[in-house]
C-alpha cells in the first residue's frame, strides 16, 4: 500500500510534467532556444543549476531534422553551446574538424563531461563517419551520452573508444545499443578492463547484430569463462569479418570454445588470438576448426604456449584447409621439429593457400630449408619467416659467397649503386623497408642468385638490432 509521502511524490511529478509542457508550448517558434538531446538523457535540474544552465535546454528536440527547427545554427555553434551548458572548455581540434569525415581525438583528456558535449554536438552532424576518442577517460558516464547520440546519428560508421575505462557498466550499456545498431560497422574497444561478465554481454549482442563487421576487444581481461561466451558468439554470429581478442587471458575451456565456434563460423576473415594462453588444448581445437572452416584467411596465435605437440595438432587442420593465407606462430615454445610438422602439412596439401607462415622465433636447420625449397615447388607463393639457421650440422657446409658481395658484383656489372637497389624496394621513400617486404622482394629477384639461408644472413646483417626494418640510409652517399 502506498504511503502518503509516495502519493505526494506522484502528485509533484505530475505537477512538474504539466509545468514543463506549459514551458515548452510557450517557446514554440522561438529560434533562440537551443534544443539538444532527448529529455531522458539531459542532466537533472540540480546539475543544470550547478553549471548555471537555463531551462531552455529542457525542451524536446525534433531530431529528425534539427536544422529545420533551428535555421542558421552551425555545427560549431551547437558544440560551443553544448560546452557552455556542460561546463567544459571547447576542444579547438574538434571545432576545426567538425565538418571532416574523420574525427580523431586521441589523448585529449575529455572526461565524461567533454564526451557529453561532443555527443550533444554530434546528434545532428552529417559529416563525421569515423569517430576516434581513444584514451580520454570517458568512463561509462560519458559512454551513456555517446550511446544516446548514436541512436539518433545514422552517419557514424566507425567508432574507437579504446582505453577509456569503460569496464563492466560500459560494456552493458554499449551492448544494449548493439542490439539495435544499424550503422556502426567498425568498433574498437581495446583496453577497457572488460572481464568475463562483460564478455557475456558482447556474446548476446553479437549473436543478433548483423551490421558490425570489425570488433577489437584486445588488451582486456577475458579469461576462461569469457572465452566460452565469445566462442558461443562466434558460432552464431553472421556479420563479423575481423575479430581481435589478443592480449587477454583466454585458455583451457575458453580456448576450446573459441575453436568450436570458429569451426562452424561462416563469415570471419581475420582472427587475432595472440598473447593468450591457448596451449596445446587450444591448438587441437583450432586444428579441428581449420578442417571445416572455409572463410578464415588470417590467424594470429603468436605467444600462446603452444609447443611442438601443439604444432602437430594444428598441422592436422593445415593438411586439409584450402583458404587460410596467413598463419602467425612466433613467440611460442616451438623448435625446428614443430616447424617441420607445420611445413610438411602445407606441402602435403596441394590445395593449401598459405602464403605466410610466421615462425620468426624458431631456429631452423638445413633440412628445414631443403624441405622449404621442395614446398615452394608446389606452393610458389609460400614465404616462411624464421629466426635463421642454427643448431648442430653434421658436416661442415661449403663456404657460401657473402650475399652482400653477390649483390654488389651484380650492381657493378650494370653500373648501378647499392642505394638504387634498395630504393626500388622502398614503397614510401622512407629509407627503411620492413623485413618481411625485404625478404619477399629478395625472393622475387630472378637475376641475383641467393637462396633462403643467404637471404636470412643478409637480413641479420642489415637489421643487426632486430628492429624489424632494413635501414639503407647509410648507402645514400655511398658508391
Amino acid at each position: 500500500m502506498e504511503t502518503k509521502e509516495e502519493d505526494k511524490d506522484a502528485e509533484q511529478i505530475e505537477d512538474d510534467e504539466e509545468d514543463e509542457e506549459e514551458e515548452s508550448s510557450g517557446e514554440d517558434g522561438d529560434s533562440s532556444s537551443f534544443h539538444i538531446l532527448p529529455p531522458h538523457s539531459l542532466p537533472s535540474r540540480e546539475t543544470q543549476r550547478e553549471f548555471g544552465e537555463s531551462d531552455e535546454y529542457e525542451t524536446d528536440l525534433d531530431l529528425k531534422d534539427p536544422h529545420k527547427s533551428f535555421p542558421g545554427v552551425t555545427y560549431e555553434q551547437r558544440y560551443l553551446k553544448a560546452c557552455e551548458m556542460v561546463g567544459v572548455v571547447p576542444a579547438s581540434y574538434f571545432l576545426r574538424n567538425i565538418e571532416s569525415a574523420h574525427m580523431e581525438m586521441k589523448h585529449h583528456g575529455l572526461g565524461p563531461k567533454g564526451a557529453r558535449a561532443i555527443a550533444i554536438a554530434l546528434v545532428s552532424n552529417t559529416c563525421i563517419t569515423h569517430l576516434v576518442l581513444e584514451d580520454n577517460w570517458i568512463r561509462d558516464e560519458g559512454l551513456a551520452d555517446l550511446v544516446d547520440m548514436l541512436r539518433e546519428n545514422y552517419y557514424i560508421q566507425e567508432l574507437n573508444l579504446s582505453n577509456n575505462q569503460l569496464q563492466y557498466r560500459g560494456a552493458e550499456l554499449f551492448c544494449k545499443f548493439l542490439h539495435e545498431n544499424v550503422t556502426l560497422q567498425v568498433v574498437k574497444m581495446s583496453g577497457n578492463a572488460f572481464g568475463d561478465a562483460s564478455a557475456k554481454h558482447f556474446s548476446d549482442a553479437l549473436s543478433v547484430n548483423l551490421n558490425l563487421h570489425e570488433l577489437d576487444l584486445s588488451h582486456n581481461a577475458f579469461s576462461e569463462s569469457g572465452g566460452e561466451h565469445l566462442g558461443k558468439m562466434l558460432a552464431s554470429n553472421e556479420a563479423l569479418r575481423v575479430l581481435d581478442l589478443s592480449w587477454n587471458h583466454i585458455r583451457l575451456k575458453g580456448a576450446v570454445a573459441i575453436g568450436a565456434g570458429l569451426k562452424v563460423n561462416g563469415m570471419l576473415r581475420s582472427l587475432n588470438l595472440a598473447f593468450n594462453g591457448f596451449g596445446n588444448e587450444g591448438a587441437l581445437a583450432l586444428g579441428q576448426a581449420l578442417k571445416s572452416n572455409s572463410t578464415l584467411l588470417h590467424l594470429d596465435i603468436s605467444n600462446n604456449r603452444m609447443n611442438n605437440e601443439g604444432a602437430g595438432l594444428l598441422s592436422k587442420g593445415l593438411e586439409v584447409n584450402d583458404t587460410l593465407r596467413v598463419l602467425k606462430l612466433s613467440r611460442n615454445p616451438l623448435t625446428v621439429e614443430g616447424a617441420t610438422a607445420l611445413l610438411i602439412a602445407i606441402k602435403k596439401n596441394v590445395e593449401s593457400k598459405v602464403e605466410e607462415l610466421d615462425i620468426a622465433t624458431v631456429l631452423v636447420n638445413q633440412s628445414f630449408l631443403v624441405l622449404l625449397e621442395e614446398a615452394n615447388q608446389i606452393h610458389p607463393a609460400l614465404d616462411v619467416s624464421s629466426a635463421g639457421v642454427g643448431g648442430f650440422v653434421a658436416k661442415k657446409p661449403k663456404r657460401r659467397p657473402d650475399p652482400m658481395k653477390t649483390i654488389q658484383n651484380y650492381l657493378d656489372e650494370r653500373k648501378l649503386r647499392m642505394w638504387d637497389f634498395f630504393k626500388n624496394m622502398d614503397k614510401d621513400g622512407s629509407m627503411s623497408i620492413p623485413v618481411e617486404d625485404f625478404r619477399r622482394a629478395m625472393l622475387q629477384q630472378s637475376n641475383i642468385s641467393l637462396d633462403r639461408s643467404q637471404i636470412e644472413e643478409l637480413v641479420e646483417k642489415l637489421d643487426k638490432d632486430g628492429t624489424g626494418v632494413v635501414d639503407y640510409s647509410s648507402y645514400k652517399d655511398g658508391p
